[in-house]
């Protein structure tokens, strides 16, 4: 072989390496592409559902222009009727802890006062060891024993009835939360008369459906930017959930 031949054959070797190599890059770029292709086509679609649920012309700019879109989370009465119940809900679970710690502390009590009515006794029995036999030092030192976890024993149905009593204050405090609910309650009550004393008010003889479409310009109109149909459309559909 001659050495033409042999750079030809070299020279063919690295032309088929640079084809290969752009062949793998051009298809890893195609692969990325598509890729970011689809990504954007996710947010897209995300972007277009999220513009379906805000009102046009809506942005955080001028949302103090516009009311609240009529979900579940904005209905008032809807709210208020979710916050009597779920307050009544926990406030009931509240007083059932209560009743439970303040039996406890009731039954701590009389175990208490079982061990003083001992101390007691004990005293007394060591009482009159001691005065009979004042050379024994265990009566005497039995007696001041006693005499101290009498004491400590004392203290403790002290902290127990000043516990019971902050438990009762704090039953007396929960009372106004059911005076609360009944406040809020009235409202709603109020708040519903008003919207059906509204929407009898605002009553009419013609079928909507039978009026004539309303004109979106009139003669005389400083402007031309007037709502569409779909746009007093939906705004009715929005006032009427």
């Amino acid at each position: 072989m001659t050495q033409e031949e042999l750079d030809a054959l070299m020279s063919e070797g690295v032309n088929d390496m640079d084809d290969s190599s752009k062949n793998t890059d051009e298809t890893a770029q195609d692969e990325v592409e598509e890729t970011d292709e689809i990504e954007n086509t996710e947010e897209v679609e995300e972007l277009e559902e999220d513009d379906e649920k805000i009102p046009k012309g809506y942005s955080e700019e001028t949302s103090h222009h516009w009311p609240l879109p009529a979900t579940d989370e904005n209905k008032m009465v809807h709210q208020l009727d979710d916050v009597t119940k779920e307050s009544e809900e926990k406030a009931s679970e509240i007083f059932d802890i209560i009743e439970n710690i303040s039996n406890e502390l009731m039954e701590k009590e009389e175990n208490v006062q079982k061990s003083i009515d001992v101390f007691n006794a004990n005293i007394e029995l060591f009482t009159t060891l001691s005065i009979k036999f004042p050379e024994v030092e265990a009566f005497k030192t039995s007696l001041e024993q006693n005499k101290e976890a009498l004491e400590s024993a004392n203290s403790t149905i002290e902290t127990l009835q000043a516990s019971g009593d902050s438990i009762m204050s704090i039953m007396d405090i929960m009372q106004y939360q059911d005076i609360h609910r009944q406040k809020i309650e009235r409202v709603i009550n109020v708040m519903r008369a008003l919207s059906k004393y509204m929407s009898t008010l605002f009553e009419g003889k013609i079928d909507d459906e039978k009026r004539v479409a309303s004109a979106q310009h009139i003669v005389g109109d400083e402007h031309n930017d007037v709502a569409s149909t779909d746009d007093i459309e939906a705004l009715l559909a929005q006032f009427g959930n």
